[in-house]
């Protein structure tokens, strides 16, 4: 048994690895960390119940996330438009939520039951997908994303001899929206985003898993950023919060295994399976989201 000193977890040194890298190559394959599943590991498993756990679980997908993300970027399958657009949303977002967290949100069970309906919904659409005819992407030969056009309108791009169209202003919209729910949650965000994108505008899983998980990994470092360093300034008294980084880093090399491969053979499930393990993944958010309300 290992004592991990900052949280004071007592487990055995390989349990988080091997938990971190089963979950995450699974979940990867849909543009998720699976951070938001391990969280409940490290609370209800582990006995790490501080506020701490929060900025770990983020500390968890900034060494996990760039096996993947290199992965998709080594592959061409970035759509890099929709990338700044997400960045560019949800970073005033995580500021502003963080900020309200500390401010005004002491009891957020309302608005976590908004955000839970939000994706009820979302679960609905990813489960009519699933229950849909497979829409043919599991060709193996033409996994590139080529950009056509990007304004503040539209994103357009060709991915696997089909043309996909995304509205700028939504998505910037919507993620700003995600941010502020990251923010003051402390959550990454890819576990909302990635099931919009897919479920609602309809974009190929293939070609947005790595958009995802990108975005997941720049507001993971700025959450953590925040979360350690911004707020205590803000509020001394919740200097409580910084992360066990070693904790952390020990899901991190199993994520970051996990993540890799899961975008190596992503291209070898149908996307059916994908959106399944998207709305599974969902579902165990809005439980908590609106179970949460009620309990």
């Amino acid at each position: 048994m290992f004592t991990f000193p900052v949280s004071g977890v007592e487990t055995y040194w390989w349990l988080p690895t091997l938990v971190a890298f089963l979950i995450s190559f699974f979940t990867s394959m849909g543009g998720l960390s699976g951070a938001f599943l391990l969280l409940p590991f490290q609370v209800s498993i582990l006995g790490f119940i501080t506020p701490a756990v929060t900025p770990t679980n983020l500390v968890y997908n900034i060494f996990a996330i760039p096996g993947g993300v290199y992965r998709y970027i080594r592959e061409k399958r970035i759509v890099w438009p929709l990338v700044i657009t997400i960045i560019l949303g949800i970073t005033p977002g995580l500021i502003f939520g963080a900020y309200l967290r500390v401010k005004y949100l002491s009891d957020p069970r309302n608005l976590k039951l908004f955000v839970g309906l939000v994706l009820l919904y979302i679960v609905m659409k990813l489960i009519k997908d699933v229950r849909a005819k497979e829409n043919g992407y599991k060709n193996n030969d033409n996994f590139r994303v080529k950009i056509l056009r990007y304004n503040f309108k539209n994103i357009e791009f060709e991915f696997n001899d089909n043309i996909f169209n995304a509205p700028s202003g939504l998505i910037f919209l919507f993620t700003l929206f995600v941010g502020v729910i990251s923010g003051a949650y402390g959550i990454g965000g890819g576990a909302i985003i990635a099931p919009f994108l897919v479920a609602v505008l309809g974009l190929p899983v293939y070609a947005i898993a790595g958009v995802t998980l990108f975005g997941t990994f720049f507001s993971s470092v700025t959450s953590v950023v925040i979360y350690s360093y911004l707020l205590p300034l803000v509020s001394p008294d919740i200097s409580a919060i910084k992360p066990d980084w070693l904790l952390g880093l020990s899901f991190g090399i199993g994520g970051f295994a996990g993540i890799y491969l899961g975008a190596r053979f992503q291209r070898y499930f149908p996307s059916r399976f994908i959106k399944a393990v998207l709305a599974v993944s969902l579902a165990i958010v809005v439980i908590k989201y609106v179970g949460g309300f009620f309990l």
